[in-house]
């Protein structure tokens, strides 16, 4: 399931003022850590997005394979994708 821009932004709130309420950290800026954080969350959704185009690329070589039904593309999406990741160490 993929995030909106402002399901980040109320996800990264909810955190860091949960972790400020517990003592866990302590800032004089919080909007300064939580813009932070947001952005954080957001480069790494976009590392996933990146790597998803990468293998519909991939995928779209092999369309005429895809589309007599040699290959499944969601079967062949995945694998792709968890190769991918693997090779460059991103965690999904």
């Amino acid at each position: 399931m993929r995030l909106t821009r402002d399901q980040v932004e109320a996800i990264t709130q909810n955190l860091v003022h949960a972790l400020i309420r517990e003592g866990t950290i302590s800032t004089d800026e919080p909007g300064a850590v939580i813009d932070r954080l947001a952005a954080v969350f957001r480069d790494d959704l976009a590392v996933e997005d990146r790597l998803n185009e990468e293998v519909r690329e991939i995928l779209e070589k092999h369309n005429e394979e895809i589309s007599r039904g040699d290959i499944d593309y969601q079967e062949m999406f995945r694998k792709i994708k968890t190769k991918l990741a693997r090779e460059r160490k991103i965690i999904l």
